[in-house]
């Protein structure tokens, strides 16, 4: 009765999404909490680790090595044991589900995509504007990004409730898929070729947006159809990753409603 008991109740986190300690972590991927990342200790082997690296891969979660130091600077009871565990704010949706939305409202799809922003408060003031812009989604990579934590959630201001946000292993592969369903992808780059006032956004379109210092990846890059330049009449000559995004959606917005 009491191992039925202690099983039956709620995984507890902190409330930034932490779950830290081998058991509590075994026992959140046992119950089905939604898990954005799983941090384990580089050079640490054993076959508890092992258990649990193993069955977050199988739910599709992703598992990062992490040094000692890392972990330390991220728990809260100082005895992690070696794994620590980030809880999502929400369940990750489907591209398709997304386009599908976008049918049902009979709209083209607008979607924004995050190439490897790992600030959280930039994925969330993007998520925010997303909302604000009618956007269908907003898809970011397995790797290398900031997830659906609780940082991302506050700065949203509660607009993940309401966008949907896939995670996919590869940008890449992805936007090739996209354009074969015919939607355009316009890249963001301070050398784009098309002015932002010269691209056309009324029509099915993904907006990628690059990482906070260097930018859209090489691949991710040559994959797109265009890359737009925002005009720049300062002495500063680029936008971080958020302003640029609500600039271009807006700019759709603006293109899509005649104003």
């Amino acid at each position: 009765m009491r191992e039925r008991l202690r099983r039956s109740a709620p995984v507890e986190t902190e409330n930034d999404g932490i779950i830290e300690g081998r058991n509590a972590v075994i026992e959140a991927l046992r119950a089905g909490v939604n898990l954005d990342k799983i941090f384990l200790q580089k050079g640490e082997h054993d076959g508890a680790l092992g258990h649990i690296a193993a069955s977050a891969r199988e739910k599709g979660v992703v598992v990062v090595e992490a040094d000692r130091r890392k972990l330390d600077a991220m728990s809260r009871t100082h005895a992690h044991q070696g794994v620590i565990a980030q809880a999502a704010v929400r369940a990750y949706a489907s591209v398709d589900e997304m386009l599908a939305a976008a049918q049902e409202k009979g709209e083209p799809p607008l979607l924004v995509v995050c190439d490897e922003l790992s600030d959280p408060h930039n994925l969330g003031a993007v998520i925010r504007t997303a909302d604000a812009a009618g956007a269908h989604g907003v898809i970011i990579p397995k790797r290398r990004s900031a997830g659906l934590t609780a940082v991302v959630a506050k700065t949203s201001a509660g607009a993940v409730a309401h966008v949907p946000v896939a995670r996919v292993p590869n940008l890449p592969a992805l936007l090739k898929e996209l354009k074969a369903a015919g939607i355009w992808v316009f890249g963001t780059a301070a050398g784009g070729t098309t002015s932002l006032y010269r691209a056309d956004l009324k029509g099915p379109a993904a907006i990628v947006i690059g990482s906070e210092g260097e930018g859209m990846g090489r691949l991710v890059a040559e994959t797109c159809d265009f890359t737009v330049s925002i005009p720049m009449f300062g002495k500063i000559n680029s936008l971080n990753a958020s302003a640029a995004a609500a600039v271009l959606l807006y700019e759709a917005v603006r293109q899509r409603t005649g104003g």
